[in-house]
């Protein structure tokens, strides 16, 4: 960051098509991946290597000019194929870093440990707020299933992490004796809806041993979060967002774009902040535009607000569901089924997502596709069969004739 240079952020399992994809499009000067994989795509010379990662130069040709505000690229769809992607800048990631700070009174003698991988616009969050204060990292690719994990926590004594839904369904069924680890001060929770019977569990689990339970919400467009639940309010509103980040707004907009002034009325939840990213990329040309959002965040989730003042998410305007953590666009993977020519619809709520076709014995190899596209386990992913996709006399698929339950 410090060296002007742009960097995009991509998982390193990331697989050999994808990885292409985006060179092809972005046409990055340089690709930073685990030596091992250094020599699986022959798009370049290895230059350098330190300790298990090889820097390769990829002579790619026709490169954009770099708008000198921009700092940082995430992808917009979690784990998706899309090669969409947010574009932040320098401002973002120290505004957002700041928010998140002040928010959590984050202290530098606060310890956290990885539990998300820093591509992952949350946990990158949870990285950055932390070192703006001084704190020591400790760093973890263990999952917390991993008895080590628990180990590596006590041993160094660490005070918070952070969890997507499935992490803390996860804990859930291990109980709550991991509380006693550490020297633990605060846990954060965002990246999808936790349900209530589980954000109130945990909220009592952690107040009976002095810990913070903050349930959290954002989205890589606002750079990470926007909102967090005070803990002193989580007992009687488990089901809310909160309120926004210090620097950040709220409103309600209805379908005309009008504001919504009175409580318990369901809008668009649209957000403004120095949080909020520069824009969108689909193409290396993109990298030269400036701030197209000028700060303003139409978010696409249908909420509304409480006499208090805090907010509760009600659904989403678009087909979006978050899948472990990461935001999966349906109609994407609608896309990608079909392509394997199975007729299918994708519905689905947070951390299940359903995949209905015409061929049962197909059912194992869409899971398997499925699951494979998004880089999910496929435990996430369930695929039912049907005599035919219902659709209405203009071809459209009726998505509300499909069983969810």
């Amino acid at each position: 960051l410090r060296s002007g240079a742009v960097s995009l952020l991509l998982a390193a399992a990331t697989d050999q098509d994808r990885l292409v994809r985006f060179v092809e499009t972005y046409k990055p000067r340089f690709v930073w991946l685990p030596t091992t994989r250094a020599s699986e795509f022959g798009f370049g010379r290895t230059v350098c290597t330190l300790l298990d990662y090889s820097l390769v130069a990829t002579d790619a040709v026709g490169q954009a000019e770099l708008h000198p505000d921009l700092a940082l690229l995430l992808t917009t769809s979690g784990s998706t194929g899309s090669p969409v992607l947010v574009r932040q800048s320098f401002r973002n990631l120290s505004a957002n870093a700041e928010s998140i700070a002040e928010s959590l009174s984050i202290q530098d003698s606060d310890r956290p440990i990885t539990t998300l991988p820093m591509n992952y616009t949350y946990g990158l969050s949870i990285i950055n707020s932390h070192l703006l204060r001084g704190c020591t990292i400790v760093l973890s690719t263990r999952s917390v299933t991993d008895r080590l994990f628990w180990k590596c926590l006590d041993d160094h004594q660490v005070t918070t992490f952070g969890g997507v839904p499935y992490t803390y369904e996860t804990l859930r069924r291990f109980g709550f004796s991991f509380l006693k680890y550490g020297k633990l001060k605060y846990l954060t929770q965002a990246g999808g809806k936790l349900k209530q019977e589980l954000v109130r569990e945990f909220h009592a689990a952690c107040r009976s041993r002095s810990i913070d339970f903050v349930v959290m919400y954002g989205q890589t467009e606002a750079t990470a979060r926007m909102s967090y639940l005070p803990p002193s309010r989580t007992a009687e509103k488990p089901g809310s967002i909160g309120i926004q980040i210090p620097g950040g707004r709220f409103w309600l907009e209805d379908d005309n774009g009008a504001r919504i002034d009175a409580p318990a009325i369901v809008g668009e939840l649209v957000y403004t902040g120095e949080n909020v990213s520069m824009g969108y990329a689909k193409c290396a040309e993109d990298l030269s535009k400036g701030d197209e959002n000028q700060g303003i965040l139409r978010t696409g989730d249908l909420a509304y607000r409480d006499d208090d003042g805090f907010y509760f998410i009600a659904g989403r305007r678009k087909r979006f569901i978050k899948l472990f953590g990461n935001r999966v666009n349906l109609d994407e993977v609608e896309q990608h089924v079909a392509s394997f020519e199975y007729p299918c619809a994708c519905v689905g709520k947070d951390e299940r997502l359903l995949v209905f076709i015409t061929k049962e014995s197909a059912a194992q190899d869409v899971r398997h596709k499925v699951a494979r596209f998004l880089n999910v386990h496929d435990s996430g992913v369930e695929v039912r069969c049907h005599a035919s996709i219902p659709r209405n006399e203009a071809g459209k698929v009726l998505y509300s004739q499909l069983a969810t339950d």
